[in-house]
């Protein structure tokens, strides 16, 4: 069976899809909440297909109502169903302070040697 993390996945790739040719150069977005209702199985191996639909925009937050269909000859229907809030971020930005934290890192960012919370 098709995982729900599979086909929340779809749907943030497809929310990303929706609104990519919109975004500045050296933005992105990325996802900050998810609620999405799996309603039936599906088999590994049949044709899905992920849609988003941009539904609302406040500031940087966008806000999508996403869903999953079944794809296969005469079986179709419903999958999964839900909203998805991305927020548009610039993206140097965002991997900075998503770099990797550990002992010895000297990444610069919330855990590099610079925060002394990470010591």
């Amino acid at each position: 069976m098709l995982a729900t993390p599979l086909l929340v996945s779809l749907c943030e790739e497809a929310s990303y899809q929706a609104v990519a040719d919109r975004l500045g150069p050296g933005k992105t977005t990325v996802a900050s909440r998810v609620q999405f209702d799996h309603l039936v199985p599906v088999p590994v191996g049949s044709t899905v297909a992920a849609e988003a639909t941009l539904e609302r925009v406040e500031g940087r937050r966008l806000v999508f109502t996403v869903s999953v269909t079944l794809r296969a000859g005469d079986r179709t229907g419903l999958v999964g169903a839900g909203r998805l809030t991305r927020v548009m971020v610039d993206r140097d930005v965002f991997l900075s302070k998503a770099a990797p934290c550990g002992p010895g890192s000297d990444t610069p960012g919330p855990c590099g040697p610079d925060d002394e919370a990470a010591r």
